[in-house]
């Protein structure tokens, strides 16, 4: 049975990343699907520029609002999949779905509580809409779920939990989010197959965290339970920059 590689990237900006040796990126890995997220351009300013990405099929989500969130897919040519219905209530570009043939892949960017958690309310009624939408789908075939979940779970998953529990990422209401999510049947793959690694995916830009490794594990891949003895690999890839996150992937049978 063949494997499929895939491969998520908060990549903070499609422009800025793509000077930052993206291409060569997807050169090296060569995943069969990337999902990727807070692309930052709007459809308009994506008419103007010239991106090679040879070899994939490109799929894009920008938000309403130039310039910010937003997501976008490359599935490779030899692929066929097919694009889902945009939701109407997401409108910042956050959710982009595709049906992969035995399975669907949806790459979520989920909102960012926002440092006065101004948006924490509107985070979790998102959440909420995204995961009743989630369960739907997966009445017709299991469902992979992957992207910034812009939360923390465990105190595992982050260098400094004392530090922040309260701060946006480790609130006990994302955090209690997480678990309603993981027990409605949804696996996160990492976790799973490395119970007690310590990794992270994201690091501040400040005062040198990523050197130091004082970082977040934010972002996921979680799949419905049924298909979780499918899931081969579950990495984190902290040596690949050009961003304030770096890549997570899994492989899988399909």
């Amino acid at each position: 049975m063949p494997n499929l590689k895939i491969i998520s990237w908060n990549v903070n900006g499609i422009r800025a990343v793509v000077k930052k040796g993206f291409v060569q990126f997807l050169k090296k890995y060569q995943p069969d699907i990337l999902c990727v997220q807070e692309i930052k351009i709007s459809e308009t300013a994506r008419a103007k520029e010239v991106f090679d990405f040879a070899g994939y099929q490109e799929f894009w989500h920008p938000a309403i609002r130039p310039g910010y969130s937003g997501t976008a897919c490359l599935v490779k040519d030899n692929l066929k999949v097919e694009r889902l219905s945009d939701l109407a209530w997401d409108d910042e570009g956050r959710i982009l779905i595709l049906d992969i043939g035995k399975y669907y892949l949806a790459n979520i960017y989920f909102p960012n509580a926002n440092h006065e958690l101004s948006r924490l309310d509107f985070k979790i009624k998102f959440s909420d809409k995204l995961l009743a939408h989630l369960k739907k789908l997966e009445t017709k075939k299991p469902v992979i779920v992957t992207g910034d979940l812009n939360v923390a779970h465990n105190e595992i998953d982050l260098a400094r939990p004392k530090d922040n529990i309260g701060n946006p990422g480790f609130t006990q209401e994302e955090r209690d989010w997480m678990n309603k999510f993981l027990n409605s049947g949804f696996k996160d793959t990492f976790r799973e197959l490395h119970p007690q690694t310590v990794k992270y995916s994201w690091w501040s830009y400040r005062a040198g965290a990523r050197e130091r490794n004082v970082g977040w594990r934010i972002d996921y891949f979680c799949v419905s339970q049924n298909i979780l003895k499918n899931i081969e690999q579950a990495v984190i890839l902290p040596e690949v920059l050009g961003s304030d996150h770096c890549p997570v992937g899994v492989s899988l049978k399909i």
